[in-house]
């Protein structure tokens, strides 16, 4: 039996994403060979990536003078090629705490210019998005995560900060139409919304390419990946192929339109469970609260055990939740459907009855 997969990541995909990508590894598109061997150089890897590159500026209305590249290393990895890229020794970069990854951004970031923290909401468990904070004009950037799949809060607000905007979109990217003429760079895993893990998009503005002044290694310099689209080197052929079918899946419903309604559907559901049911409290602030991962607790510690235990027979799968927060963690990615959301929803009711 299927079961409801809330896991944080890997996560969901459609389950048309699913049975297409295996047939390709079997015969791609009936050449005889699979989509595992051919060259990322051949017509037919070049189609895909074309085809993805595309439909990505296609659902974000991405501008001209922006390139799109596919790297590996996943967003850890960006930690870093981000402030060697970007950042000059001399540079400030400027933060705004909001999870472990923002923390762990603005570490790495160390390694290569100044940073300083303008706001953070880690003394409150990161409960919410800080608002009061003042940007420094004079800074090289402002790096931001927009979902935060921990704590459960998010960035709704495409906002001009007044300085170039760096933002970590991992787990929110292509949930809702975003203005990326307000960021200068995008990043962002592909394991929650766009595909399957091994491949990490960039979304950079031009004029940044080649901003440090740092002799830069091939293999870590943006300029090398978007001289050569994306094939410096080998990329990973399998997972791209996966981010091209989830693309035509978005586009094929609607678009990111269409999916900001679905996902505003199924967090509306489950946070109303949430608030309505007395075994259950929510942990992020309610203006805040993210649509991707839905975080709550128990009211009593006690019941945390024998709910996770009470759910199984309903076959929902990956809802414990971060062991910094403990309780729940359901992550409503784009694939999810409502229908899953309904049985957590269910679940959470007769749990309530039983008690």
């Amino acid at each position: 039996m299927k079961k409801h997969n809330f896991g944080a990541g890997p996560s969901i995909l459609p389950q048309e994403v699913f049975e297409q990508s295996a047939q390709a590894c079997l015969d791609y598109n009936g050449i005889g060979l699979s989509l595992l061997e051919i060259s990322h150089r051949s017509k037919e890897f070049t189609a895909i990536l074309e085809e993805s590159i595309s439909l990505i500026k296609s659902l974000l209305n991405v501008p001209d003078d922006y390139s799109i590249l596919f790297l590996q290393g996943g967003a850890n990895m960006q930690f870093n090629m981000i402030p060697y890229n970007i950042l000059n020794e001399e540079e400030t970069a400027l933060f705004i705490e909001t999870d472990i990854w923002s923390t762990r951004a603005e570490e790495e970031t160390r390694l290569y210019g100044k940073t300083s923290i303008i706001a953070s909401s880690k003394a409150d468990q990161f409960k919410y998005i800080p608002k009061d904070f003042t940007v420094d004009k004079d800074a090289a950037y402002l790096h931001i995560t927009s979902n935060n799949t921990i704590y459960g809060t998010e960035f709704f607000e495409d906002r001009d900060y007044g300085v170039p905007l760096v933002c970590d979109m991992s787990s929110d990217i292509f949930s809702r139409p975003v203005d990326v003429s307000k960021y200068h760079l995008i990043y962002a895993g592909a394991q929650k919304n766009l595909g399957c893990s091994g491949i990490t998009l960039v979304i950079i503005k031009n004029e940044w390419l080649g901003r440090a002044k740092r002799a830069k290694s091939k293999m870590w310099d943006y300029s090398v990946y978007a001289k050569n689209n994306s094939l410096y080197n080998t990329p990973p052929v399998f997972t791209i192929y996966t981010c091209l079918l989830t693309l035509r899946w978005l586009n094929k419903l609607g678009g990111l339109q269409v999916m900001e309604q679905r996902n505003k559907a199924k967090a509306k559901l489950l946070y109303a469970e949430i608030d309505r049911n007395p075994l259950f409290t929510g942990h992020a602030a309610v203006e805040d609260r993210s649509r991707m991962n839905i975080n709550f607790v128990t009211t009593h510690a006690e019941d945390e055990d024998k709910f996770l235990e009470f759910v199984k027979p309903y076959q929902i799968h990956g809802i414990k939740g971060y062991r910094t927060v403990g309780g729940f963690r359901a992550s409503c990615y784009n694939a999810l459907p409502i229908e899953s959301v309904q049985v957590l929803v269910q679940a959470m009711q007769d749990f309530e009855k039983a008690r």
